[in-house]
């Protein structure tokens, strides 16, 4: 059931990347859909934490500067970015470029928290960026510029997001860590989103499916409902319980398959599509990107590992204490002050 988790959050992950373009297309701006999913995965994720546990509501005071900044960078520069990103590149080579976070992560231990990384992290980078150069094919220049930085702007949104959230974990909630860096992250783009300038007549406005579903139409509302829910808190769920069941190496190893599965939508769908070269060049990406999954040492929390696209999600603190007495059976349970 782990893997069935895993492969099904990777696929509407993926398929969700289309779904973002054809809201974009038809009106919406990057800024406007990051701060609607944004705010939209806060109130979710607040009802849920209102419902659950009221008390994970609490945030001990240093832990204030380092969940504002993953709400500002690894969450409200990560969505626009990536936004910006699937607007300009085809989905497939926006969501590679943002995956470039999995070796980044990996550097960043080893230089900065002196964590031991084994040295298969080198070749990951070796294989990741061999396969960019292909998929770039940077010899034509035919990816858009601007495309391309903001895919490695929501990569390393990304990383900070991974590295700060995994270290946060430690003390605070799934749930609640989610609750407050979506909101943090819909506050910062409330003043630059624009959100004022949307015609609440487009939310009924009956859009077309564009590509090969150009024949079909969906309401604006109803593309933003899956965005908000099915593209990722829903996801999110998933993917959290397939590391509660697989450990989180196996787990992101499998949600990797989200890249196959963007590039496979956006081909059936968006008729976008990739020479030989470039298809070739994702394969390679997607191998570096499973290596380096492997090449941290030291053990993270298991709900830190997520796949990427807003934040670590929900789980009630009964499951939390089920994990620990599965892989823990020798260690007492201890009461806990604080949030936990």
């Amino acid at each position: 059931m782990g893997y069935l988790y895993a492969f099904t959050a990777a696929f509407l992950f993926g398929a969700n990347g289309s779904v973002t373009k054809v809201m974009m297309e038809a009106g919406f701006t990057a800024l406007q859909v990051t701060q609607l999913r944004v705010l939209g995965s806060a109130l979710i994720a607040g009802l849920v934490l209102l419902i659950l546990d009221r008390r994970s509501f609490r945030v001990l005071p240093n832990q204030w500067v380092p969940i504002l900044a993953m709400g500002i960078f690894g969450v409200a520069v990560l969505q626009a970015a990536y936004a910006t990103a699937v607007l300009l590149l085809p989905v497939g080579i926006a969501l590679l470029l943002e995956y470039l976070a999995v070796p980044f992560v990996a550097v960043f231990a080893l230089v900065v928290f002196k964590e031991r990384v084994r040295t298969r992290i080198w070749v990951a980078i070796g294989l990741v960026i061999g396969g960019l150069i292909l998929v770039a094919q940077i010899w034509a220049a035919n990816l858009n510029v601007f495309g391309v930085l903001a895919g490695l702007v929501s990569a390393l949104g990304l990383t900070i997001y991974l590295l700060v959230g995994e270290r946060q974990l430690e003390t605070i909630s799934p749930l609640a860590l989610m609750f407050w860096v979506m909101t943090i992250g819909s506050v910062f783009w409330a003043f630059f989103s624009g959100w004022w300038n949307i015609d609440p007549a487009l939310l009924f406005e009956s859009v077309s499916l564009s590509g090969n579903l150009s024949g079909f139409s969906a309401p604006m509302w109803g593309l933003l409902v899956w965005n908000v829910v099915m593209g990722s808190f829903i996801t999110y769920l998933m993917s959290l319980e397939s590391i509660r069941l697989l450990s989180a190496t196996p787990a992101g190893i499998a949600t990797t398959s989200e890249v196959a599965f963007a590039f496979l939508v956006a081909w059936l769908w968006l008729n976008e599509t990739l020479n030989t070269a470039q298809l070739a060049g994702a394969i390679l990406v997607v191998i570096g990107i499973s290596v380096a999954q492997t090449a941290r040492r030291e053990a993270v929390p298991v709900y830190a590992d997520l796949a990427i696209e807003t934040g670590p999600i929900v789980l009630p603190e009964w499951l939390h204490d089920e994990y620990d007495k599965e892989h823990n059976p020798e260690s007492p349970s201890q009461p806990k002050d604080g949030p936990s």
